[in-house]
């Protein structure tokens, strides 16, 4: 059986669905045929994913706030069915000298990196418990590994996220539902552009030595791409991978070991 026909007819969710790694994610989910809920706070990004396949479906949803979350499951799962699979993908991200950085900026920070994975997965769990079968899954960072200079907010949010995937592995081992983390090295995305314009505009750098700084630290001397993110998820969705649980996937061209 291919991973394709293992993982079919079933409903995901995938938050940070409009663009990037949530947007790879979505059509390789919906390519395996499997009904994909995207969500995030851009309507015209979520359509224009939508509009790539069939199977994908956009809701406006804020990862931060409990009731958005709450109405998204409603409208989701009553339209498709409970979610067998929920990939929490939104996130973002600062830069800034840690003695710089503004309470405000550090909330904001987790918020959207920590607590809003929490709140895309909580309403998951007691269904899929019941069910005795589901995939939750967290796109985390090397940042969750190991640290980076200037982005301490990030890094702690992102190793919070490690650490909550395997507080719920640990919780749901014996349940059928499998918990883990993907966590990237440099993708290329939107995001790394956005990087990239701050390294420019706090050092002078030039747009090819930034792109070099950041680059160097994957020892293959490349950046992550998109789809090699979400064929990490695909296959933590088979069933092949029911055995899987608890684990923080690095996908760094050996920056971390």
């Amino acid at each position: 059986m291919t991973a394709a026909s293992a993982i079919s007819a079933k409903h995901a969710l995938v938050t940070g669905g409009g663009s990037g790694v949530g947007r790879a994610i979505a059509l390789a989910l919906a390519e395996a045929g499997i009904n994909v809920t995207i969500c995030g706070r851009r309507e015209a990004e979520l359509a224009k994913v939508a509009g790539e396949s069939g199977r994908i479906f956009g809701i406006a949803a804020d990862v931060t706030n409990e009731a958005s979350m709450a109405s998204l499951y409603h409208a989701a799962e009553a339209a498709r069915g409970p979610f067998d699979i929920v990939i929490a993908n939104a996130g973002m991200a600062g830069s800034t000298p840690a003695n710089k950085t503004t309470l405000a900026d550090w909330q904001k920070t987790l918020d959207v990196n920590l607590t809003g994975a929490f709140l895309t997965v909580k309403p998951a769990l007691a269904g899929m418990a019941a069910r005795k079968t589901g995939r939750i899954i967290f796109i985390a960072s090397t940042a969750g590994l190991k640290g980076y200079a200037y982005v301490a907010p990030y890094v702690a949010a992102k190793h919070g996220v490690v650490g909550l995937m395997r507080a719920l592995a640990a919780e749901t081992a014996k349940s059928g539902v499998t918990v883990n983390a993907v966590c990237p090295g440099f993708v290329e995305t939107d995001m790394l552009e956005e990087s990239i314009q701050r390294i420019i505009e706090k050092t002078g750098r030039s747009a090819g030595d930034a792109r070099a700084s950041l680059v160097s630290t994957n020892p293959q001397g490349r950046f992550i791409q998109p789809q090699e993110v979400a064929a990490a998820v695909l296959w933590l969705c088979d069933d092949a991978a029911s055995s899987i649980t608890g684990q923080a996937i690095s996908i760094s061209g050996g920056e971390t070991w």
